[in-house]
């Protein structure tokens, strides 16, 4: 995807790592992360009554210049724009999230990368138990360990891809996804109904995290939750307590 804002020099100063030229999976790994280091995953436009607009040069206006963050087709938006201008292959997949009691629609967007001989699974934005750095398709029923959480590709019935995260010491699948490309328009009505829908997430409660080295921290709702290695620290947030709570803890203004 491009934008004809977009500057790979302003990206890497937004997520604050020095020019990266390789194209093997430690130079994937490295920008991820930085990425998911420096963006926060956030739903604030929505919870503002806008619809988030998926046109890539306000995606680039936002997150590069204005210094915020998104949700999953802006945040996985600007990583496929960086991708772009530093000559990765990739196909823009679509993700069916699996943490709901009911079966959803792919309303989820993922990047699969071409990495050497490999492909990998990226995703910069996806607000439960995410991915901290790729995970390739050949590690397949591995277990893998990234900072402080754990995860696993596996394949279901119906021979679809499934990331998993151990929760409480137990599985719990994330989302599923196949191997067939999708266009970028394709993502339009899912965009639209998680910025209007009032059966959306996004819509009923603020939903923003911010993943740092050995963990993240989260705000949904009025609670926000501090995740590291000494395990997690819930704190209720009042509504004057917003705006100090989203500066201090996610660099964000509303």
């Amino acid at each position: 995807m491009h934008a004809i804002n977009f500057s790979i020099d302003d990206y890497f100063q937004r997520i604050d790592i020095a020019y990266v030229d390789g194209r093997g999976d430690a130079d994937l790994t490295r920008i991820m992360r930085a990425q998911l280091h420096s963006v926060p995953f956030e739903n604030l436009d929505v919870q503002a009554g806008k619809i988030v607009s998926m046109v890539p040069e306000d995606i680039v206006d936002k997150i590069v210049h204005r210094k915020r963050g998104g949700y999953c087709y802006e945040v996985n938006g600007l990583f496929s724009m960086a991708l772009t201008a530093l000559g990765f292959e990739f196909d823009i997949i679509g993700a069916r999230p699996m943490f709901y009691p009911q079966r959803r629609p792919k309303t989820h967007v993922v990047l699969l990368v071409k990495s050497g001989a490999e492909r990998w699974l990226c995703d910069t934005g996806f607000g439960s138990f995410g991915l901290r750095a790729p995970i390739g398709l050949h590690q397949l029923g591995q277990v893998i360990q990234q900072d402080n959480e754990t995860f696993m590709l596996d394949k279901n019935e119906r021979n679809e891809f499934v990331l998993k995260a151990l929760v409480k010491g137990e599985w719990a699948n994330q989302f599923g996804f196949d191997l067939q490309p999708m266009e970028w328009i394709d993502f339009s009505l899912a965009n639209y109904y998680n910025s209007t829908h009032p059966d959306a997430v996004f819509v009923k409660q603020y939903l923003v995290m911010q993943q740092h080295a050995q963990g993240r921290t989260l705000l949904s709702g009025n609670h926000l939750k501090r995740i590291g290695l000494d395990g997690e620290v819930v704190t209720e947030v009042s509504p004057d307590q917003l705006d100090d709570v989203l500066w201090r803890e996610f660099a964000l203004r509303r």
